[in-house]
């Protein structure tokens, strides 16, 4: 819900501008920028059986920095890598992912713009089972086209709001306690306003 109502006061308040004086250079060709998310989160499931009540904390962590160049005044090439953390009290899992891919922008010299970013991404994550030696890792392939809305606070800063549309993703998970494998293929048509990506833009 947090996550809706700030989507919703971003969009409001740049579509106000949109006609405002635009005094932001936004992006042009042979611009070099940076974007990215961080993210935090932190849960306690609480269990009640026969009147016995039972917790579980659960916390994570997300960076994910991405680089672009613009090639020409509508099209960048991007770059990123992405690290995330979770731990309960049964496992915890770390990942890494590469991401290659492109965006358009639709008015990139405006202080307000929108953008549809196609990217390719591979990534290994590791799960270790707290208290034992056992371990699985899974390794997969992504792709994705996430629309976005960007807004320029000043000439070098910037806003984003992403929400990943499409997305076609293949996965094979092993571990080190026997030779079996499982391959799963998935694709999803989703726009969900309460899992959009929020992050900053800095172009250099």
């Amino acid at each position: 819900m947090k996550k809706l109502l700030l989507f919703t006061a971003l969009a409001a308040f740049a579509m106000t501008s949109v006609n405002a004086q635009d005094d932001s250079s936004g992006l042009s060709k042979s611009d070099i920028y940076m974007t990215g998310t961080v993210g935090f989160n932190s849960s306690t499931d609480t269990n009640t059986t026969a009147g016995v009540a039972t917790e579980s904390d659960e916390s994570g962590t997300e960076f994910s920095p991405t680089i672009g160049y613009m090639v020409s005044d509508n099209i960048a090439l991007e770059a990123g890598l992405s690290y995330s953390s979770s731990d309960d009290a049964t496992e915890k899992t770390d990942g890494t992912e590469f991401q290659i891919g492109a965006r358009w922008f639709m008015n990139p010299g405006d202080k307000f713009s929108l953008s549809v970013g196609v990217g390719l991404g591979f990534g290994t994550e590791t799960t270790t089972t707290v208290g034992s030696t056992y371990e699985s890792e899974t390794s997969g392939l992504a792709f994705a086209i996430a629309p976005a809305i960007n807004y320029w606070m000043s000439d070098s800063w910037g806003l984003f709001a992403e929400i990943a549309a499409f997305e076609y993703s293949s996965e094979e998970d092993s571990n080190n306690d026997n030779s079996n494998t499982d391959e799963t293929t998935s694709t999803g048509l989703n726009v969900d306003l309460s899992n959009i990506n929020f992050g900053l833009v800095y172009k250099f």
